[in-house]
């Protein structure tokens, strides 16, 4: 299965030499991808996905025509029990894909009407508490 490749992957001469050209597009073999390139990728999706989900890319989040609370709570979740079974395994990536976790859970606390209490909002069984 190919993948694309990030800009700053594709300066790596070992990596295009394992790389193809499709539609003006550099991509490479998903086996070829280190497991927490594919982890941290997946977890900054899932976090841009919440925070859409959250309105955050709107100047007034609650009028965001993608509000949806009840979508934005599952991929948190999902955010969630992805950090907290890798986390061994994201080096240096640990540290700021857990605080944007936690920006995430918190958002979602502070965009609810009637919020979640500690330890029962998105998330908070993997990570525990977020206040």
């Amino acid at each position: 299965m190919l993948y694309p490749m990030s800009e700053s992957t594709m300066n790596d001469d070992a990596t295009l030499s394992e790389s193809a050209l499709i539609d003006g597009e550099v991509v490479r073999e998903l086996a070829d991808i280190p497991a927490v390139e594919v982890i941290s990728r997946a977890a900054v999706m899932l976090m841009s996905s919440a925070a859409e989900k959250l309105g955050l890319g709107e100047a007034d989040p609650s009028a965001s025509p993608h509000l949806d609370l009840d979508e934005a709570r599952r991929v948190i979740t999902a955010l969630a029990g992805l950090v907290t079974a890798s986390v061994e395994y994201l080096g240096p990536h640990a540290g700021p894909i857990r605080e944007g976790l936690q920006s995430l859970q918190r958002a979602f606390r502070e965009s609810s009407e009637y919020p979640d209490a500690p330890g029962a909002g998105p998330g908070e069984k993997y990570t525990g508490p977020v206040y």
